[in-house]
């Protein structure tokens, strides 16, 4: 697999691909003053997120969304490029 670049392609709505963010720093647990790179994560891809029904945050340049689990939701600009998930193990 390759990552594919936003600039080329986007997942399909509601898709659930490894995301590749390349200026992802985040805390470190018991230290909120250290921080750690982690540009790879698994998130779900929302097209038109912000739709007619929604307003557009102001921090968002695009009405694409990207949601992971708990607080690691990102604006679709943090995304640079994507892979879909390996298929499953077989037993």
């Amino acid at each position: 697999m390759q990552w594919i670049s936003i600039d080329i392609q986007l997942p399909n709505d509601e898709q659930m691909v490894i995301a590749f963010l390349p200026n992802n720093w985040v805390p470190l647990p018991g230290d909120p003053t250290e921080k750690a790179l982690q540009n790879v994560k698994m998130l779900r891809f929302n097209k038109n997120f912000y739709g007619p029904h929604k307003t557009r945050h102001k921090n968002s340049s695009s009405d694409h969304f990207w949601s992971g689990e708990g607080l690691s939701n990102h604006f679709f600009q943090e995304v640079s490029h994507w892979m879909p998930l390996p298929e499953k193990p077989k037993n």
